[in-house]
């Protein structure tokens, strides 16, 4: 046997012999997959780039501001008190990965990911449109400097980085939101150093990702990738080649030898030809040449895989062009191409839509379901309960109240399921600004007769008007009986 064909993932593409980058110089794909995920990463596009200036009742539909830990999701502010609920929200998107993995594979990178869509649909197409096809790309970059690669060279990092610097524009204003972004573009930097710098910082790593790093992100830091070895089973549908009907490979030629079939006796030669018993795989390469991390997806599903589909586009074509039957690598399981079925809704691909489904369900009552304030309730340490009089104790406390609302709320402090009263102290409510915090203190009295314990547990509501918003509860001290 030949070399190569004794050769079964001993090295990995983007390195060669002497353990240097192998630059990969990926074909540009062409067919309906390929232009279905164009569509897609249109799509995407417009998403990315408009979510930052859509809001609703003046709040940004998404904002990730670590600086002040206020993140909206949806247009639901979750504050620091909220972590737990975030929290929640985040094992459950997890969750929602590992079981999506399970079932349908690296579906997310090959189509959404924006590692990929921008890489593959963006910059990878403006490089094509510059430089030429994935040969005139080897070519001009294994040649001497002239003036036109210069100008060639020049002009594309020059526009990879103006779209790193929009790209990182657009980054930033979902952690700062728009409006203190605009602040930055317009006022004098010196007002703004500080965000000014992290603009040039974040447009300097997304440039170094495109124009350098690029597939080494999928294979390198991205986790996603490498957990797809213990997520994976046999009955994940992958992009997957169908070795069953492609093994054994073998070059297409225009004469084919085989065995002779001579039904006659004088005919003076062979009237057919049979050939030889090779699969439908010719050995063209070509889905070698057009995958972005360069590997070969006749060895199997590996960690560098994608599943942007482009080897499926290039194996459909060469299948035409040969008049064999597409579907060679496709969309599949490892059990579907040993069993030799089509790949159907099996009863565990519906277990795990099911529960993808319920998660996304639970998250949305979750969020719909959120009060509109958050309250914390202290009694005021080193105090114990205060007698007044003969027939009433009370007890002092301090509250600290967020309003996730965008409108101002002023607040009063009643008990529920128990005589007594709340003395707000100073004023008859609390003010809340629109999406800030508020505090007062308080004196809760209950009468002697209600006390019977030395510790008791009450509810305190908190009213907008005669609207409760929110119920908390807090301790009461009072005498040992």
């Amino acid at each position: 046997m030949k070399e190569e064909e004794e050769k079964y993932r001993d090295s990995l593409a983007t390195v060669n012999e002497r353990g240097n980058r192998n630059w990969i110089f990926a074909k540009q794909p062409k067919g309906r997959l390929y232009n279905a995920r164009t569509v897609v990463s249109v799509c995407c596009f417009l998403l990315f780039f408009s979510l930052p200036f859509i809001h609703i009742n003046g709040r940004p539909l998404f904002l990730f501001n670590v600086v002040d830990g206020r993140f909206i999701l949806f247009g639901a502010v979750f504050w620091p008190q909220d972590f737990f609920i975030f929290g929640l929200v985040m094992v459950a998107f997890i969750l929602f990965i590992v079981l999506f993995t399970m079932a349908f594979g690296r579906l997310f990178c090959g189509w959404v990911c924006p590692q990929t869509i921008f890489m593959e649909m963006l910059f990878r197409r403006i490089e094509y449109m510059i430089e030429g096809t994935a040969a005139a790309q080897k070519v001009l970059n294994r040649g001497p400097w002239t003036t036109q690669k210069a100008i060639k060279k020049i002009l594309k990092h020059s526009i990879f980085f103006l779209l790193s610097f929009f790209i990182a524009n657009t980054f930033l204003a979902y952690i700062i939101g728009t409006g203190e972004l605009w602040k930055i573009v317009t006022e004098p930097l010196s007002a703004h150093a500080g965000g000014f710098a992290a603009i040039m910082v974040f447009s300097f790593v997304f440039y170094a990702v495109f124009a350098f790093f690029r597939e080494q992100v999928c294979t390198i830091v991205c986790p996603y990738g490498r957990l797809q070895s213990v997520l994976l089973d046999k009955d994940s549908v992958v992009v997957a080649y169908d070795h069953a009907r492609g093994e054994p490979r073998g070059k297409l030629s225009k004469k084919e030898t085989g065995k002779k079939d001579c039904s006659c006796t004088n005919c003076g030669g062979c009237s057919r030809i049979i050939p030889p018993p090779m699969g439908d795989c010719i050995d063209c390469l070509q889905c070698v040449q057009v995958c972005p991390t360069g590997i070969d997806i006749r060895n199997g599903t590996q960690l560098e895989c994608i599943n942007c589909t482009a080897c499926m586009d290039a194996c459909d074509f060469m299948m035409e062009k040969t008049g064999r039957p597409k579907g060679l690598i496709r969309y599949a399981s490892e059990n579907g191409i040993t069993e030799k079925k089509k790949l159907r809704f099996t009863p565990r691909l519906k277990t795990y839509t099911t529960v993808l489904l319920l998660l996304i369900t639970a998250i949305t009552v979750m969020l719909a379901s959120r009060k509109p304030a958050g309250a914390t309730v202290m009694r005021t340490a080193g105090m114990l309960y205060q007698e007044r009089g003969k027939d009433s104790i009370s007890n002092l406390y301090r509250i600290k109240l967020i309003n996730k609302t965008t409108a101002d709320m002023p607040v009063t402090l009643r008990l529920d399921g128990i005589e007594g009263r709340v003395e707000l102290i100073g004023h008859p409510y609390i003010r809340i600004k629109a999406e800030g915090q508020g505090e007062g203190t308080f004196f809760i009295v209950l009468p002697r007769h209600a006390v019977s314990k030395r510790k008791s547990m009450l509810k305190i509501g908190l009213y907008e008007g005669s609207k409760q918003v929110l119920s908390t509860r807090t301790t009461f001290l009072g005498p040992v009986k």
